[in-house]
């Protein structure tokens, strides 16, 4: 197995257990939005209120030229290997082919 992603002097966390710690993330920001919207329905100004973020994330969400880098590689097209030039490049090779068969048969010349 690969050792790329590795790092001695930093541990590997249990998958589980950060996949509890975004659970918990994830339920600790649901909790606060029904809390905003039940004081936004008792009739506090919306604009008052603090609007529940995500106060952890995983670090290569936060690394923007990681993102930005990502994004780049993805919007690039793929090229297809049929390209113009391909398809010139056959088109002279079969007039050529075409010019020197009719030489031949033009000439008289009888090949075996």
């Amino acid at each position: 197995m690969s050792q790329r992603h590795r790092d001695l002097e930093i541990p590997m966390q249990v998958k589980q257990e950060v996949r509890a710690h975004a659970h918990s993330e994830r339920h600790r920001i649901h909790v606060e939005l029904q809390h905003a919207a039940k004081e936004i329905s008792g009739g506090i100004d919306p604009a008052d209120l603090h609007e529940p973020g995500e106060a952890w994330k995983p670090m290569h969400h936060h690394d923007a030229e990681v993102a930005k880098s990502k994004l780049a590689k993805h919007s690039a097209p793929k090229r297809h290997w049929k390209t113009k030039m391909w398809k010139r490049r056959t088109a002279m090779r079969q007039d050529r082919a075409a010019a020197i068969r009719q030489a031949r048969d033009n000439s008289g010349l009888v090949i075996y």
